[in-house]
């Protein structure tokens, strides 16, 4: 496991699961929930993505990364799909619970976004940092309201996922090849002129991803509808399903006198959560890369960056604190990409460093420049 300076990892035997965590052997395990801040890391992937923003956050912070089930070096138990995300919302709050930590700061990326929507909805939080956040209403089959396509979620889930991928995360392929997990990391998950002497640490986060039944991406079905298959009932990404997780209910959260404050950061150059992503079977069919697409009122493309923005207006309507910040030229890993701009915004959101960034108003959006 390739860890940074400072870092070390630990292994918590929870009721559930036993848990893998990063943390700084230095911190004090009695910092007070208000300092404590909880990482969850998107898929294919683990807790080695977040090294860079644990080890700069200040010495009275402490964070804690998590390794979810089926990742790095957490045990590697099925997902039950049906029950949406609540797996991995559950082992979360069973680890917490184990470090004698109650309501937290959670910070996601991606899957880890969708995990924490669905912990604070159950578990509550003191503040939501979503990075690159999955659409309330799942990753792909929906219409902009949130209303599926089909009653099957054909084109979503396990079936979604390249097999070229899934066979290199198998077989630990480190190269650089078609299909490899560091090609998907250089063409989805950065944008182009992303460099880093850390990306073979970032391919092996990636390469830590369990495949086994029942974990990353998860079984597919036939279905009749186009494009001939949909979303099984166990994984990661069948979990993701919009029959199987719908989270914007979070907008009720937001009249209680502790609803959390939400971070959105997401990379304009995003093209794996966007409104036409290159993940979504709907979008490639209109641009006639998936055959047979039966055109744009079966099958439109997911608004994931529309749906999750309407949501979030909806929870600053009811009285909650929402800013959304998009970083110009920047990918997925918004994160890796700017790890300065990211650690700010988190830091402010939890009340460290004040507010310099004002929440926005409902149509708008703190727009920064790619530069750090």
């Amino acid at each position: 496991m390739p860890l940074f300076d400072g870092i070390t990892p630990r292994i918590i035997e929870t009721s559930r699961l036993a848990v893998n965590i990063l943390e700084r052997p230095v911190d004090d395990p009695a910092t007070p929930a208000e300092r404590t801040i909880v990482l969850l890391h998107a898929a294919p992937g683990s807790s080695l993505f977040w090294q860079e923003i644990i080890e700069d956050l200040p010495g009275d912070v402490r964070p804690i990364a998590i390794d979810l089930r089926g990742f790095g070096a957490t045990e590697h138990l099925p997902v039950d799909a049906t029950r949406g995300v609540r797996d991995f919302a559950d082992d979360v709050r069973a680890t917490l619970a184990e470090l004698d930590l109650d309501v937290v700061h959670i910070v996601g990326w991606g899957l880890g976004a969708a995990v924490a929507m669905q912990y604070a909805l159950d578990h509550g939080a003191l503040s939501l940092s979503l990075l690159s956040p999955i659409s309330p209403y799942g990753f792909g089959g929906t219409r902009l309201d949130g209303s599926r396509l089909t009653a099957d979620d054909a084109g979503c889930g396990g079936g979604a996922v390249s097999r070229a991928v899934i066979e290199s995360i198998t077989a630990r392929d480190a190269g650089d090849g078609e299909g490899t997990a560091r090609s998907v990391f250089r063409q989805t998950f950065v944008s182009p002129d992303y460099e880093s002497e850390n990306e073979d640490t970032w391919v092996e986060a990636m390469l830590t991803t369990s495949t086994a039944e029942g974990n990353y991406p998860g079984d597919s079905v036939a279905s009749e509808n186009w494009p001939g298959f949909a979303a099984g009932r166990l994984g990661v990404q069948n979990a993701l399903a919009p029959s199987n997780f719908d989270v914007s209910s979070i907008v009720g959260l937001a009249a209680g006198y502790d609803a959390p404050p939400i971070l959105w950061v997401r990379g304009e150059a995003d093209v794996i959560v966007a409104d036409g992503s290159f993940a979504d079977a709907a979008h490639l069919g209109e641009i006639g890369a998936l055959p047979g697409w039966p055109g744009v009122e079966a099958a439109p493309a997911q608004q994931m960056v529309a749906q999750t923005r309407a949501v979030l207006d909806r929870y600053r309507e009811a009285g909650g604190q929402v800013t959304e910040v998009v970083i110009e030229g920047v990918g997925h890993a918004v994160h890796l990409e700017r790890p300065g701009k990211v650690r700010t915004a988190i830091l402010s959101t939890i009340g460290y460093l004040g507010t310099p960034l004002s929440p926005a108003p409902p149509t708008e959006a703190i727009i920064l420049s790619s530069w750090d």
